[in-house]
């Protein structure tokens, strides 16, 4: 059964409890308690003989009489002083004693009441009272059939609550179901609800919404993948363009040359950085990865942060040999901790360090520097597209702001995680966990 019916029957229980709880009180209040009654309908028998067998003797067999019924009654019928018995009662029923009513005991199963209230019995008859114990009494067996009058009313409750509650659970489901789907990247999932369920207008709605979000991711992919490949023609035209003006015209003039030259490194950089905008375009949209088994030392060992112009940082890389053989892309995973070494690089010193290790089914791939770090505030942003921080490190280290989305995105098509945080070298840690 779902959690939904569980939570409805133990409210629809605790309901009933309540319910009981209230109505004996104000039962209690308003017409005694109605424990009492039942206890008194079920020693009617001996209250019948007291009323109208003993009580109708004349007042010189009433004794006699008393002695009879003790004889055949299983109950036993004792004189008690009226004192003693009103100092054992509870202050409301002494005055019903007093007053000569019959007083129930419920818990001891027996009644009191006064032989007469003018002495007209025997000397001192109105000072007495009668005792009757072992009545049969039987709380328990009333208690017992109200418990179950009150098991079959939560049972009929509690069925249609369950059918109904079935159909609710799976259409919560259905809408789970398709929300994980859809945050995974599977834009066509759609919830399928009755029209007749409680949800149906949610369910509806969400899946509105659902068309819409893909419509737009389309159209955003669309719009990338267009202008990245527009932008290539017009870029080769350039590196042509700038080809020929070397060699036709610069050779001679060391001033063109070196303008030349600028004009190719800015040519280079646009063409990186629509290479990273088709790629991240590429894992955005990524539905399935091809996955095969590779070993993953050697991956790993076969990575190496790029050459910088300026001096290079140290580089050292602790690669355990058991690290076993991971289910996915390779090129893919080699891309991501790549970029996590060129954005190191970027940052340095004077130290890099690549290490992997397994735990158990768990391999950790760490990658740290002795750079200015990462601050806290915005180690979730450094992985969205185009995010730089706003440091003079980070303008002097250029780049587009893509390559940690990039590596974000291969790491999590692999089941993988990336965090980060401060390493013990001064400047920031990754580390990746699959």
């Amino acid at each position: 059964m779902n959690r939904l019916f569980w939570r409805f029957a133990a409210l629809v229980m605790l309901a009933i409890t309540l319910a009981t709880c209230v109505i004996y009180f104000t039962f209690s209040r308003l017409f005694g308690d109605p424990l009492e009654e039942i206890a008194r309908s079920q020693a009617a028998g001996q209250i019948f003989l007291l009323e109208q067998y003993i009580d109708r003797a004349p007042a010189d067999e009433w004794l006699p009489r008393l002695n009879k019924v003790r004889e055949v009654s299983k109950a036993t019928l004792e004189l008690k002083p009226l004192q003693a018995t009103l100092a054992a009662l509870p202050d409301s029923k002494r005055d019903q004693l007093l007053q000569g009513a019959v007083v129930i005991d419920v818990g001891g199963k027996a009644f009191y009441r006064r032989v007469d209230m003018t002495g007209a019995r025997y000397i001192g008859s109105d000072d007495d009272v009668i005792h009757a114990q072992r009545l049969p009494i039987d709380i328990g067996q009333a208690l017992g059939m109200e418990a179950i009058r009150f098991g079959v009313i939560a049972l009929f409750l509690l069925v249609p609550i369950g059918w109904w509650s079935r159909r609710h659970w799976r259409g919560l489901m259905a809408l789970s179901r398709m929300a994980d789907d859809f945050g995974q990247g599977d834009l066509a999932a759609r919830a399928a609800v009755r029209p007749a369920s409680s949800i149906a207008p949610l369910a509806a709605r969400i899946n509105d919404m659902a068309e819409r979000i893909a419509l737009l991711m389309e159209a955003r992919k669309n719009l990338l993948h267009s202008v990245s490949h527009e932008l290539r023609t017009p870029i080769a035209r350039l590196e042509f363009g700038l080809e020929l003006l070397r060699e036709r015209h610069a050779a001679d003039d060391p001033a063109l040359q070196k303008r030349v030259a600028a004009m190719e490194t800015d040519v280079d950089e646009l063409k990186t950085l629509v290479n990273e905008l088709l790629d991240l375009t590429q894992l955005d949209h990524a539905q399935a990865m091809p996955r095969k088994p590779f070993a993953l030392a050697p991956v790993l060992q076969a990575c190496a942060p790029p050459m910088q112009p300026s001096s290079q940082p140290h580089f050292s890389a602790s690669i355990a040999t058991d690290l076993g053989e991971l289910q996915g892309d390779a090129r893919l995973l080699a891309r991501a901790v790549d970029n996590l070494l060129g954005n190191a690089a970027k940052y340095a010193a004077s130290r890099i360090v690549l290490s992997a290790m397994r735990g158990g089914s768990t391999v950790r791939i760490v990658v740290e520097d002795d750079g200015p770090g990462i601050p806290h505030e915005a180690r979730e942003r450094v992985f969205e597209p185009f995010y730089r921080l706003a440091r003079e490190q980070d303008y002097a280290a250029s780049g587009y702001g893509l390559g940690l989305a990039i590596a974000a995105k291969a790491i999590l098509l692999h089941g993988g995680a990336i965090a980060i945080d401060d390493s013990p070298l001064g400047g920031a840690r990754f580390t990746i966990t699959l």
